[in-house]
């Protein structure tokens, strides 16, 4: 009697939604258990909360400090995670071959991308609900409106700082990637229109500050958070940058760093 051998099954590969929500969470688990990350993620902008609001910097007439502060760590805790730990962590994936090899599994190119931008939103809740916190103990009274406001604004910028930080990642060495993104993030804060409004500087140096993607930030923030006037074209601004960004990730990001 003949023995027929027994079929062979191979498990199929998880649905595509199941396998990004996955790497979604590794991504979240990677950013908040690095120190470094942490750091960056939660201290940093914690340090310009506290710094912001009971030093007389970066101060605009007719709003409280306390909402001024706000504005500008929001804002801070944006570009730390969006543009700086993304950068960083894709920077050394690619270095390591990490990259190369996702592109031959089931969860692909488009899914480390969506799972890495699931992550950043994850990371922002979770930046949102401790410095929330923080601040209302030093006295913030947020506005529901402000809120509701803030979510589109953070949304496009978490797209802008999020391509930026792709960029990097993809076009430079992982030593290049390291120091750029790091410089980048402290200009940003410091010079760049975050902590200090573009109002505070002369006429044309404030002008080129508008036109940065963390000037327009800083300015929506404050517009929505702090109850200062609307401004239209930093609204234009961010969302240039984000499609410019979005674009040059599409056309120069490399994959492999050979």
């Amino acid at each position: 009697m003949t023995t027929v051998p027994a079929t062979e099954h191979r498990a199929a590969p998880a649905p595509r939604t199941r396998r990004i929500l996955a790497h979604a969470g590794l991504e979240a688990r990677i950013l908040l258990t690095n120190g470094e990350q942490l750091m960056v993620a939660i201290l940093m902008p914690a340090l310009v909360l506290l710094a912001l609001r009971f030093v007389p910097v970066g101060r605009v007439d007719g709003l409280a400090s306390i909402d001024t502060a706000v504005a500008a760590t929001a804002a801070t805790a944006l570009i730390s995670t969006s543009f700086t730990s993304q950068a960083i962590q894709t920077g050394f994936d690619r270095r390591g071959g990490v990259l190369r090899w996702i592109a031959t599994t089931p969860l692909g190119r488009d899914g480390y991308l969506a799972g890495k931008i699931l992550a950043t939103l994850c990371v922002h809740v979770l930046q949102v609900v401790v410095l929330g916190v923080i601040a209302l103990i030093l006295g913030w009274r947020p506005h529901p409106v402000g809120l509701l406001e803030a979510v589109p604004i953070w949304l496009v910028g978490t797209i802008a700082f999020g391509a930026l930080g792709l960029l990097v990642a993809g076009t430079l060495r992982t030593e290049a990637v390291l120091a750029v993104s790091n410089v980048l993030f402290v200009l940003f804060v410091a010079v760049g229109g975050v902590a200090i409004p573009s109002a505070a500087y002369p006429r044309m140096l404030g002008g080129l500050v508008d036109l940065l993607p963390s000037g327009a930030l800083g300015e929506l923030l404050r517009a929505v958070l702090a109850g200062g006037h609307f401004p239209v074209g930093s609204l234009v601004v961010l969302v240039l940058w984000a499609v410019a960004a979005s674009l040059a990730v599409a056309r120069w990001f490399r994959w492999t760093s050979a």
